[in-house]
């Protein structure tokens, strides 16, 4: 039987789209290789290596029961957590499916065709498909030395302009850019621009960072109304698989992030899980010194190795191994699964993230292994 249907037509932006490549799920690699699961060390997507703490597990527990309806929509006790632990009014607060989510607000809210976006190369691929999705135009401004060039993203800014995005510290390269470098930018767009263009922060690897050397990213947004902060529960607070970030920014930015967020984006195990690890220090105090401590351990064996990397401010480290996708098929072959970046532009280099003592020793032992019957 003859059909005069014609065939689906999407816009030309959404089928340019390359889909998000996540990290290797544990249970595929061990369906490929034949590995017992239990023996895959999984350093590849930046979770916490701590897991999900025991505070969140109990709120989750008790959280279950509620599950019948629907979650909190305006997420009024995350709110106001965040509230008082950030001292902002909820107002100020929008909450997302993971920061993620967040991302993906503002460039809905903020870009259509005929507008554009600034982000750096090497920077989240998110920013890249989330500009995408909207069919604006990408200005992706070279790095400098793998980090944001501030100077140059500043005088990338066209009249089509609409939004920027920063993430601090990096992810995949893991650089830091200071807060006189960041409040020096932010005058500088508001003096050429004012409110017109609106920059996002992107730290969801804050929690990371010494504190010295963390931003005072909320003093900034109250300063300047067309910042907005983006951060994350997935990382240091081990909630990866529940899905939780927030924004911080101005009434006038979050009035729009509503307007097309989704009136249930965070569900109600999430939303319990987030109250209690944003009460629990001693869990965030232990996920920094694990991360301190795994940090110094890949760095020292990359250095002893003689292999180049980018000294990193996250839960991560970028290091240069030459034939990547070998070395990562290798590492595959032996159980261990880290991220290949050929897709940020850096085909030479794999991002490990930073796990638990015997698992980054697991990696490190594979890694020389694999560089010495290379090199024979």
């Amino acid at each position: 039987m003859s059909s005069n249907h014609s065939a689906l037509v999407a816009p030309s932006h959404i089928s340019a789209i390359a889909p998000y490549q996540a990290g290797k799920p544990i249970e595929e690699l061990a369906r490929e290789f034949g590995i017992d699961p239990a023996e895959i060390v999984k350093l590849a997507s930046n979770e916490n290596p701590l897991g999900m703490p025991p505070s969140a597990q109990k709120a989750v527990t008790a959280a279950i029961n509620g599950l019948g309806r629907y979650p909190d929509p305006a997420g009024f006790e995350l709110k106001q957590a965040l509230s008082d632990r950030y001292d902002v009014p909820q107002s100020w607060l929008t909450l997302g499916n993971g920061s993620n989510d967040i991302l993906e607000l503002v460039a809905m809210a903020l870009l259509e065709p005929g507008t554009s976006c600034v982000y750096s190369q090497h920077a989240f691929v998110v920013y890249k498909l989330s500009t995408q999705a909207r069919g604006a135009r990408h200005i992706v401004v070279p790095a400098r030395e793998y980090g944001h060039d501030l100077s140059a993203m500043l005088e990338a800014i066209d009249d089509t302009t609409r939004l920027v995005f920063i993430a601090n510290p990096n992810n995949p390269t893991g650089t830091y850019l200071s807060n006189a470098a960041l409040e020096s930018f932010l005058a500088e767009v508001a003096k050429r621009h004012g409110t017109r263009v609106t920059v996002v922060l992107d730290e969801a690897y804050n929690e990371f960072l010494e504190p010295e050397l963390r931003v005072d990213s909320i003093g900034l947004v109250k300063k300047y109304p067309n910042l907005l902060v983006s951060r994350s529960f997935s990382k240091a607070y081990g909630l990866a698989g529940l899905r939780v970030g927030f924004a911080v920014a101005q009434p006038v930015l979050t009035d729009l992030l509503n307007r097309v967020r989704q009136p249930f984006n965070v569900n109600s195990l999430a939303q319990a899980a987030a109250i209690a690890a944003l009460k629990d220090q001693d869990f965030l105090a232990r996920s920094f010194a694990v991360n301190r401590d795994g940090k110094k351990q890949l760095q020292n064996a990359f250095t002893q190795l003689g292999l180049k990397f980018v000294p990193s401010f996250a839960n991560f480290v970028l290091v240069h191994v030459g034939d990547a996708a070998r070395i990562n098929l290798e590492l595959l072959k032996r159980g261990v699964i880290v991220r290949p970046v050929a897709g940020d532009g850096l085909p030479e280099w794999l991002r490990v993230s930073i796990g638990l003592p015997e698992e980054n020793q697991k990696f490190i032992d594979a890694l020389t292994a694999i560089l010495k019957t290379s090199h024979k």
